[in-house]
């Protein structure tokens, strides 16, 4: 009976990112306003890392960022396999920010040398592997949005934060004796460790 009313909690809960991303989609398409701004906060980290990979600034990020939203808004009912979002986020980013490198050498009016389009090409020969790291940060992005709050602030903290919080600091902000900090911080790794491998994350060789 517990697990049953669990089961029942969960699919009345408001649409978050830990949802998967057909049942995201299909919120969005009966019109759920919620859902759309849970499916823009799960992707929003992997579609800005994009056009800065590309060189982008802050502001030409979001710029990419809005176009990449409305493109994902137009393409929505028409997309067929919802597993295959997060790489068609990929694509789509990197046609937009593929783009705006030529537009913004234009206005700088810089001619290509032989030796730009030498590099040109190497960046499309490398794609297949930007393509693979993208993906594996989407799924670490993920994994770590599933843990429990706690588990999150604690990562957030160590391994996000620039520079890391000592574990003194670290257990004040949560309210922890430093001394257990050690052993929480295991614990939530191995639980992100379970998550990843559930996912098929994949460890660069």
């Amino acid at each position: 009976m517990r697990a049953r009313r669990a089961r029942l909690a969960s699919r009345l809960r408001d649409p978050d990112v830990t949802w998967s991303d057909a049942r995201l989609i299909h919120a969005c398409l009966t019109g759920d306003e919620q859902a759309w701004s849970a499916l823009i906060d799960k992707y929003k980290k992997l579609v800005y890392s994009i056009p800065l990979k590309y060189g982008a600034s802050p502001d030409d990020a979001a710029d990419i960022f809005q176009a990449v939203g409305l493109e994902l808004f137009t393409a929505l009912p028409r997309l067929r396999k919802t597993a295959a979002l997060r790489n068609w986020l990929i694509t789509v980013t990197a046609h937009q920010s593929f783009h705006w490198k030529r537009r913004h050498r234009r206005r700088i009016e810089h001619e290509l040398t032989n030796l730009d389009e030498e590099r040109f090409g190497m960046d499309r020969r490398l794609r297949a592997d930007m393509v693979e790291e993208l993906e594996r940060e989407q799924i670490v992005r993920e994994a770590v949005a599933s843990l429990p709050a706690r588990c999150r602030e604690i990562i957030r903290l160590l391994f996000y934060e620039q520079p890391p919080l000592p574990y003194r600091d670290l257990a004040r902000r949560l309210g922890l004796a430093t001394g257990s900090i050690g052993f929480i911080r295991g614990r939530c790794l191995t639980r992100l460790q379970r998550a990843l491998e559930k996912a098929g994350f994949s460890w660069p060789g």
